[in-house]
């Protein structure tokens, strides 16, 4: 996304953000001057300054020559839409929850997007209160982390299987062999189980596609295989060479 399509995204239109960029290299200057810069057309960069200076993005200064033009600070500006973001989602929070019946009906929902699937899992983590059983890729630990690192502090019991090798050590952690994650098709898997009450899985980095649910089976299934890994992962890390000698090769390769 360019400029021009960011500064849009933050509510000004294609003049305004054109004049805005201009006057950011070019200040003081006159309406004249910026048209010219910015590619606005002469008979519309006077209203885009008008709307720049009503919306605190501009300030202007009036002589008996001509009428100078400089732009707000651009920290100035984004610390102000930035304030009134979150005034305003703390506004529509206080307004929306109330209106909100939680679904407990036990379908599988499904939707798209890394993005969204982190959002998700995020909101799972912190509205847990007892446990959560994950599974992490290693861009998964990175974008959740600190998210988790509040959990552990709050007293949640975490049990982490870890996909990749990102460092995590909060909770009973166990590293999945790679082979084994080759095999179940895991490499790009984020998995969120929250308090045996609901259950989040997302495969593939690039498309996502995704699933919550807090159908109480589906729950117990995606809880139970977390457990049994971490089990199983613990059972594995005390097999000596001599019992890992009987194994067929196949199962040997699994487990490292």
């Amino acid at each position: 996304m360019n400029l021009l399509e960011q500064l849009a995204a933050l509510g000004l239109t294609e003049y305004e953000a054109k004049v805005y960029l201009a006057l950011l290299s070019e200040h003081p200057a006159t309406g004249y001057q910026l048209s010219k810069s910015s590619g606005v057309p002469r008979s519309m960069v006077y209203e885009a300054l008008g709307r720049l200076e009503a919306r605190g993005a501009a300030l202007k200064s009036e002589d008996e020559k001509a009428t100078l033009y400089r732009p707000v600070s651009p920290a100035v500006l984004l610390d102000r839409y930035e304030r009134e973001a979150r005034e305003r989602a703390a506004s529509l929070r206080a307004e929306l929850l109330p209106l909100y019946n939680q679904e407990e009906s036990g379908r599988l929902w499904n939707f798209s997007g890394r993005r969204e699937a982190l959002a998700y899992a995020g909101e799972l983590i912190d509205g847990v209160t007892r446990e959560l059983m994950l599974v992490l890729t290693d861009a998964d630990v990175a974008a959740l982390r600190a998210r988790l690192e509040a959990a552990h502090h709050r007293g949640i019991s975490l049990g982490v299987i870890l996909t990749g090798d990102a460092v995590f050590e909060l909770g009973q952690v166990v590293r999945h062999p790679k082979r084994e994650t080759e095999l179940h098709r895991m490499v790009e898997t984020l998995i969120v189980v929250a308090d045996e009450r609901e259950f989040l899985i997302a495969s593939g980095h690039q498309l996502t596609s995704a699933t919550v649910t807090t159908n109480p089976n589906m729950v117990l299934i995606a809880r139970q295989f977390i457990w049994m890994e971490l089990f199983a992962q613990r059972i594995f890390a005390h097999l000596g060479p001599d019992l890992l000698a009987q194994l067929s090769p196949e199962d040997r390769q699994v487990l490292h």
